[in-house]
């Protein structure tokens, strides 16, 4: 984006009179995000139609420098540009757990893992986020960074944040912002997860809108940092 600023819009950046884009990709067919999955790269000239940039996997549970916490499989990347660094936010699977990591690159094309990721593990048992610290989405709040991501443990999925100085080492929340079951119809009785944040200037709100898992289904749910007007 053209800035990580937690109230900027998501205005897409050039780099190199194209477009780029980290994305997941699952081979396997004949189900949800099949094992094992990868990261590749992609570019555009105008946003809308996008080709492969390469053919390799920038993120693959092949490479050498791969780790235990992420042998099963490699899911969604977030990406973050600062001082002319790219950060690749992403989440990874060793067998039932999911955790988010950490890559670095100076071209996009090229990626090294973090040497000490998992960068948000999951919590200790009993914890929010027990099983899962996943999806994570990087902003800029002030003078630091935030990390919106979900957290699976007691029962649901939640959504919940970590805060950074340095976008490397990363402390956790252990309270969710929203806890699955929140709103009284069902909604989201099983999960609250997978957010987008957007601020909108002309009421001072941030909406926070996020896939909702309850009694009749998937859905979208929203929650505000302040009551809206009926």
């Amino acid at each position: 984006y053209k800035s990580y600023n937690i109230k900027a819009p998501r205005t897409l950046k050039k780099k190199d009179g194209k477009f780029w884009s980290l994305y997941g990709a699952y081979p396997r067919q004949g189900g949800y995000e099949l094992r094992p999955g990868f990261e590749g790269v992609a570019v555009s000239m105008d946003g809308l139609r996008w080709k492969r940039a390469q053919d390799k996997p920038i993120l693959s549970i092949h490479q050498e420098d791969c780790g235990e916490w992420e042998q099963s499989c490699i899911y969604q990347p977030w990406l973050v540009e600062y001082n002319g660094r790219y950060y690749n936010f992403y989440n990874a699977a060793n067998g039932n757990i999911e955790q988010t990591g950490l890559a670095f690159s100076h071209d996009l094309r090229n990626w090294k893992r973090h040497a000490n990721n998992p960068v948000i593990p999951v919590g200790p048992e009993g914890s929010y986020n027990q099983k899962f610290s996943a999806d994570p989405k990087v902003f800029r709040d002030g003078d630091h960074w935030v990390s919106f991501f979900f957290g699976v443990g007691k029962g649901g999925a939640h959504i919940m944040a970590a805060f950074s100085r340095d976008l490397v080492h990363w402390t956790v929340n252990p309270e969710p912002l929203y806890k699955a079951g929140g709103n009284p119809s069902g909604l989201d009785k099983k999960y609250a997860h997978k957010i987008s944040l957007v601020w909108n200037p002309a009421n001072e709100t941030y909406y926070l809108f996020y896939n909702a898992v309850g009694n009749k289904g998937r859905g979208i749910g929203l929650i505000t940092s302040k009551p809206l007007a009926q």
